[in-house]
């Protein structure tokens, strides 16, 4: 996914402008990812879409403020991994199961041999538990570059630090992440 359109200049002056149904096209644009963001950092789908909505309501009530040329996503998403780490400490549980993370894992082909396919389910299980072992942060850069696919150069933007701490979270979040399946592997 693209972090940035060029559409969105013209749509956030269009609701700066007063013009408020515009916000809704941001919203329809960028509903999805927010809410695989918020699902990748607190692992409940009801949680998810509250907290996405919750950001999005935010950046409306903010959008003065927004400097025309900067990417929208990486501004929403400041906002929207903010809630998500808030309510992860509100609930001081860090170890939350990411059951609900359907996209998390590759599903099985409906042709694999059924041992094979029971293999992979059973697989599948062990990556969305550990995935639920790590810390938010380290499950937040795992998601982005592994499973929703953004460049090194987007992760940097939107987590809004230098390409090389991204490669090295990366690093360490993977590490973490294979010393937990260990025992699978």
């Amino acid at each position: 996914m693209k972090v940035t359109t060029q559409n969105d200049d013209d749509v956030i002056l269009r609701v700066q402008g007063g013009e408020k149904d515009a916000f809704g096209e941001l919203v329809n644009a960028y509903m999805q990812p927010a809410y695989y963001s918020a699902l990748a950092l607190v692992g409940s789908h009801d949680d998810a879409l509250d907290l996405s909505q919750q950001a999005f309501i935010r950046a409306y009530d903010s959008i003065r403020k927004f400097e025309r040329g900067r990417s929208f996503f990486t501004w929403y998403y400041r906002i929207l991994r903010n809630l998500c780490l808030n309510r992860i400490r509100d609930r001081a549980s860090q170890a939350r199961p990411l059951s609900s993370f359907e996209n998390a894992v590759e599903v099985a082909d409906a042709a694999d041999d059924p041992a094979q396919a029971t293999e992979r389910s059973m697989l599948r299980e062990k990556v969305r538990e550990a995935l639920g072992f790590l810390a938010p942060e380290e499950r937040e850069i795992i998601v982005m570059k592994d499973f929703d696919g953004y460049t090194y150069a987007e992760i940097a933007e939107l987590l809004e630090c230098p390409l090389g701490t991204v490669m090295s979270r990366l690093y360490y979040a993977r590490k973490h992440l294979k010393d937990l399946l260990e025992d699978v592997l």
